[in-house]
């Protein structure tokens, strides 16, 4: 099972960060998770951001993710609209017990950040067989 770490107020920080100018703060990754078979499968939206800049770190089962995108506004220019986050983002999970954290693979296409986290084989469903009498039966454990 896996348990993300969020911020209730990172929403407030963002719209903080668009009207005063701060990126000191990282910025929001919106994502997606699900489990499909063996694995955890988590998209994280990171268009314009180029790949050498996405950092990957576990440190006690916590996944954190970090990427960056130049700022688009040279100086000089003046910007007519400036909707699109620039600086550091960051994201947190934890990844729990079930999970290999020791195989996640990690790719990135389209401007999306993909990561797929095998179940630990300890945590995946299993047959136990049960003798008695004349017949053995398969129980699900």
């Amino acid at each position: 099972m896996m348990l993300m770490r969020t911020d209730p107020f990172r929403d407030f920080d963002r719209i903080t960060q668009r009207l005063l100018g701060d990126t000191a703060r990282p910025a929001a990754m919106p994502m997606d998770a699900y489990r499909d078979g063996d694995h955890f499968v988590i998209h994280f939206d990171l268009p314009g951001v180029r790949p050498d800049s996405i950092d990957l770190e576990i440190e006690r089962n916590v996944l954190t993710v970090r990427a960056e995108r130049a700022d688009t506004a040279q100086q000089g220019r003046e910007m007519v609209a400036a909707e699109r986050p620039s600086g550091t983002f960051s994201r947190q999970l934890f990844l729990g017990e079930t999970l290999d954290a020791d195989n996640i693979a990690a790719d990135y296409a389209d401007g999306v950040l993909t990561l797929r986290v095998p179940v630990a084989e300890q945590a995946k469903p299993r047959k136990i067989n049960v003798s008695g009498g004349d017949q053995a039966r398969r129980i699900s454990a």
